[in-house]
């Protein structure tokens, strides 16, 4: 009985995290340029049960135990989201591949398809950044310093497009998730190239609504707590099966 409680508490984790998952997709699904998760799951090791009847059977034909499931890794999915017209000349979207790349004050590079951009004044020097402040970068990885008339409000901003760096990784999935929604670069992903011009388009005025699927996440709600329940009823019967095992062994 140990096995089947074991199984079900392997379900009970497996699922929770998918249920979390979820959840965090469906709150995000408002978020601009936000990439949905979708979780992939495997069965841990499979043994062959010794019962008679299956002796003379070759291995692979032979009745198989499972020892329950795990979450096998998260991928990112990057398909594109819908376009989402704002006509405010600071808003770009990326039809295609390709990333933004952010740069806070300590130095820290980031990625992200959230093209919400805006102006930050500093004295008499005016920058390109996000609603987090932080700074939009070229393609030579240097901030994009707008021109600028101190004492006015006269701001060049038709130079913005042209000059905006987007990037690709040979491995997108394997970027590395962060609380804002942005992601960073991991071993998996790769380093930052210029994307090329032929695999993107972008646009001004216009901004990426996050790739999330409500309908399908709700029906990826539904079986996920149908198989944490199954998993919890597993748990609750090998213990109760122990339970009375032990009765009859007093």
């Amino acid at each position: 009985m140990n096995k089947a409680f074991y199984t079900g508490a392997s379900g009970l984790r497996a699922y929770q995290t998918n249920i979390n998952i979820i959840g965090h997709n469906v709150v995000n699904s408002g978020t601009v340029g936000y990439k949905a998760t979708i979780p992939e799951f495997r069965e841990l090791i499979n043994n062959n049960m010794d019962v008679n009847i299956n002796r003379e059977l070759p291995a692979d034909d032979k009745i198989k135990e499972g020892n329950g499931v795990r979450m096998w890794h998260d991928d990112l999915n990057f398909t594109q989201g819908k376009f989402q017209s704002t006509d405010y000349p600071l808003d770009f979207l990326i039809a295609g591949d390709g990333l933004f790349a952010l740069q806070d004050d300590t130095g820290n590079i980031e990625y992200t398809r959230n093209g919400s951009f805006d102006i930050s004044i500093e004295g008499e020097n005016a920058f390109l950044v996000n609603a987090d402040g932080k700074y939009v970068l070229d393609q030579n990885n240097q901030k994009i310093q707008l021109d600028y008339v101190p004492g006015t409000n006269t701001i060049d901003i038709d130079t913005v497009k042209p000059r905006l760096g987007v990037f690709s990784f040979t491995n997108p999935n394997g970027l590395t998730r962060t609380d804002g929604g942005s992601f960073l670069v991991s071993e998996n992903s790769g380093e930052p190239e210029n994307a090329s011009r032929a695999d993107y388009t972008l646009y001004q005025g216009s901004l990426e609504a996050s790739n999330v699927e409500l309908s399908q996440e709700m029906t990826n709600l539904i079986v996920a707590q149908r198989a944490y329940q199954f998993s919890s009823k597993v748990v609750t019967t090998s213990d109760e099966i122990e339970q009375l095992v032990n009765s009859l062994r007093g």
